[in-house]
């Protein structure tokens, strides 16, 4: 059986889409190139998704994007090789009590590949980049660590690296002895003003959209959408953007649309060292006015239960990690921790899937809290004794079943197979099937026959419904350069709506066909 994956339309695309908000920009003029990074952010606004600085490379005629890396840092540094393809790409932060962390990359124009040169494990926090000639580069790095150095904020140590062919570099191959050098000033200039009037002079039309996090569709042929920074924006069959009403926090995460499609409830995020509560905002779908709000006592998820109303589902006070998102619940499910008495707030406790009965909360009530009296515990939230398994996107099938997605807790980090979607039957919690990869899952749905996963590494995967096993699996591009998905929903059999990092919104179609002997093939 052949799979046909299709990207049939898509939303909020405009210049430069693939670095949302410019932190710096450097040109080539002689070859038509302009270098731009963005800033970092967290897949999805998510912290367990991981935190990535794009940069992007664009051909000043056009503006398509040549080339695309995603850095694990903030970027400080670029500049253009004389005359190789290689853009060398500069990266670091602080560790937020001692080391001065980064990488020094080099992006490959036409390979698309990307090599982290430096060899110690925490890298350098690399500041500034200059050619010298075609062999040697000079590197501006901060001091390796701020201990006993008060200076260590406005000074750095500075390096000429010579090699005869830099696009034969090893990987982590720059040692200590190459990266050695005088101490020099440093400052840490800001050039995100000047980045901004780079990119607005090539095109008044870009739009630092971020992250979309929520997208569904209406009857009527529009698309709704949260994103960084926007509570929920309404989109025309024509393609153009009706409303959007912004948010000047975290702004909008979960969606459910009204039966009637006249509003929508949103919940909205709200960075937890902020200290500001977490508000749940009915909006109308005409215009986007806000009719209602609600102020949950804790974190929650807002989902759409099997019978077509909102509800809201205790998020635990673990971030994302403790997030349990069951989307079209006969049931309001959560993932709870149980401390005997005694242990301490940060112990481990033990983890079960809870359960509130729709018909507990009064329909006037909806969407609130369940009450503890309201809740049942139903089975362990792991399947395999020993192991702690943290939460995150999922959905009820048609009999009953649930699949959710999440990742194995390991003290050094998700470990190789350590992410997982599973099938499990709610009467024990025992898996049907379980399916194993070493990405974190951004979300999930399913249709009639195919549980359709999204990941962080920009990889989309289709499972067969009934046993898990992969009937195809694709990284996503648009115009042949990766992206990456953080929301997906499917509209009907075969049809899907991916919001990704970018804040593009794909609507997409995907096709099976059955192989024939008779050369009739038959297609659904």
């Amino acid at each position: 059986m052949t799979i046909s994956f299709r990207i049939d339309r898509i939303l909020g695309d405009r210049p430069f889409a693939e670095v949302g908000d410019p932190v710096l920009a450097v040109d080539d003029e002689a070859r038509g190139l302009l270098a731009v990074a963005g800033t970092c952010v967290a897949v999805a606004g998510m912290q367990e998704f991981g935190s990535t600085a794009p940069v992007g490379v664009y051909g000043t005629d056009d503006l398509a994007c040549r080339a695309l890396l995603r850095a694990r840092y903030p970027v400080h540094a670029m500049a253009f090789h004389p005359t190789l393809p290689l853009l060398a790409v500069g990266t670091g932060k602080y560790d937020g009590g001692y080391f001065f962390e980064g990488e020094l990359l080099l992006l490959d124009l036409e390979a698309g590949t990307t090599t982290s040169l430096i060899e110690h494990e925490l890298g350098r926090q690399v500041l500034g980049l200059e050619w010298l000639g075609e062999q040697e580069l000079r590197v501006l790095m901060a001091p390796s660590d701020d201990w006993q150095d008060k200076d260590a904020w406005s000074e750095g140590q500075v390096a000429v690296v010579h090699r005869p062919d830099w696009r034969a570099v090893p990987p982590r191959s720059l040692t200590g002895y190459d990266l050695a050098g005088p101490r020099v000033a440093a400052p840490r200039a800001d050039r995100r003003e000047d980045a901004r009037q780079t990119v607005s002079g090539l095109s008044t039309h870009w739009d630092p959209r971020r992250n979309a996090r929520a997208v569904e569709a209406l009857s009527d042929g529009r698309i709704v959408a949260t994103l960084d920074g926007v509570r929920l924006e309404s989109w025309l069959p024509s393609g153009q953007r009706q409303w959007v009403v912004r948010d000047d926090a975290g702004g909008g995460r979960d969606v459910v649309i009204a039966g009637d499609e006249r509003s929508a409830w949103v919940g909205l995020v709200r960075p937890p060292w902020e200290g500001r509560a977490q508000a749940v905002l009915r909006l109308a779908l005409h215009d986007g006015a806000q009719v209602d709000q609600l102020a949950p006592s804790g974190s929650v998820s807002l989902v759409r239960c099997a019978d077509g109303l909102p509800a809201l589902a205790p998020a635990g006070q673990n971030g994302e990690r403790s997030r349990l998102r069951i989307r079209r619940g006969s049931r309001i499910y959560f993932r709870e921790t149980v401390r005997t008495k005694g242990e301490q707030h940060l112990g481990p406790g033990e983890t079960w899937l809870a359960a509130a009965e729709l018909e507990s909360i009064p329909l006037a009530e909806r969407p609130r809290e369940p009450t503890a009296a309201e809740t049942t515990r139903l089975f362990p939230y792991s399947w395999t004794p020993g192991e702690t398994h943290f939460a995150g996107p999922g959905v009820e099938t048609a009999d009953g079943d649930l699949i959710h997605a999440g990742t194995v807790y390991h003290g050094r980090g998700l470990q190789p197979g350590g992410s997982f979607v599973v099938r499990r039957e709610v009467t024990n919690g025992q898996p049907t099937w379980v399916f194993r990869t070493d990405r974190k899952a951004t979300d999930l749905d399913h249709d009639t026959e195919t549980v359709y996963v999204t990941y962080d590494d920009g990889e989309i995967v289709g499972l067969d419904l009934r046993d898990g096993n992969v009937r195809w699996r694709r990284h996503l591009t648009v115009a042949a350069v990766p992206v990456v998905a953080s929301a997906l929903t499917v509209t009907e059999p075969g049809r899907l709506l991916i919001g990704t990092t970018d804040g593009r919104l794909l609507d997409c179609s995907t096709v099976s066909y059955s192989s024939c002997r008779s050369g009739s093939c038959s297609s659904r």
